[in-house]
């Protein structure tokens, strides 16, 4: 049988890259996480760690093991959080876009860490595509996305509840005409939201011809690529309002954009449910709160 004690101290030696580090981590023997490490290795009679100088680099069979651990790491913990009623503690995982942690989250997160001291937050930025998926496989409790993520066409076993209504700003380079429009995108990675709507909004403008992406990971060095005027960019009217001097760029509206708070079919542990009320509480506009299944 699987331990727990033992996938938390695999999952150490994972994060630290050795075992020397993983024992200062967690305050044990070095001996004694060796020892934990070659009994889970016979028990499941795979080598799961290749010992390379002072580093360990997993086997395609840690790889698989991982996968694993961190699923029953968080069931675990989502049990332990549910049966220990309305009193949030424990670790909670959120993954948010980029614009809405900037835009959105500081104060509701400032009032959660006040009001629910327990609870370690750990917050986290990717494409919305990358924090749907980081979700499924159990190694986020909550994430912010905006509503589709590209490529999702199949039912998914989530909960989605609307949080924010984001407004859309197409910026381009100011002095510039509809048809001398760069024919470059400055944008996050692929399975961003936004940016699959300013390819979209591209193909419209310039037709076949292929959109170049400039794939950087800030918006201001997206904001940055347009003032040069070397690309256009789609970005939400909150993160513009963030600017403290007026942009030097042209903007104009592109249409609106949901944010939801994705979880797991049926997940919801205390941390996660008082979490969604104070960030439903801080958000400016109520939305429709009901909760959809996908």
């Amino acid at each position: 049988m699987l331990d727990l004690a033992t996938l938390a101290i695999f999952q150490q030696v994972i994060a630290s890259g050795s075992i020397t580090r993983a024992a200062q981590q967690l305050g044990r023997a070095q001996s004694n996480i060796t020892t934990r490490i070659q009994q889970l290795e016979e028990s499941l009679g795979v080598a799961l760690f290749v010992r390379e100088a002072r580093r360990m680099v997993l086997t395609p069979e840690g790889q698989q093991l991982q996968r694993y651990a961190d699923q029953l790491l968080t069931l675990a913990e989502e049990a332990t959080q549910s049966l220990r009623g309305q009193h949030p503690s424990g670790r909670l995982r959120l993954g948010s876009m980029e614009s809405t942690a900037a835009a959105r989250l500081p104060l509701p997160l400032a009032t959660f860490h006040r009001t629910h001291p327990q609870v370690q937050l750990e917050l986290s930025t990717a494409a919305s595509l990358q924090l749907m998926e980081q979700v499924l496989d159990h190694q986020l409790d909550a994430a912010l996305v905006a509503w589709p993520p590209p490529d999702v066409d199949a039912p998914l076993p989530l909960d989605l509840v609307p949080l924010y209504e984001e407004s859309l700003q197409l910026l381009r380079p100011a002095q510039t005409l509809e048809g001398e429009l760069p024919r470059t995108l400055a944008g996050f990675s692929d399975g961003c939201t936004y940016r699959r709507i300013g390819e979209q909004w591209m193909a419209q403008a310039h037709g076949p011809v292929p959109t170049r992406v400039l794939q950087l990971s800030s918006y201001h060095a997206i904001i940055a690529a347009v003032a040069a005027g070397s690309a256009v960019a789609v970005v939400p009217q909150t993160v513009v309002d963030l600017q403290r001097n007026p942009l030097p760029v042209h903007s104009q509206p592109l249409g609106t954009c949901t944010t939801m708070f994705v979880t797991r079919q049926g997940y919801a542990t205390p941390a996660v449910q008082q979490l969604l009320a104070v960030l439903q509480a801080a958000a400016p506009t109520p939305l429709n709160a009901a909760m959809e299944t996908v």
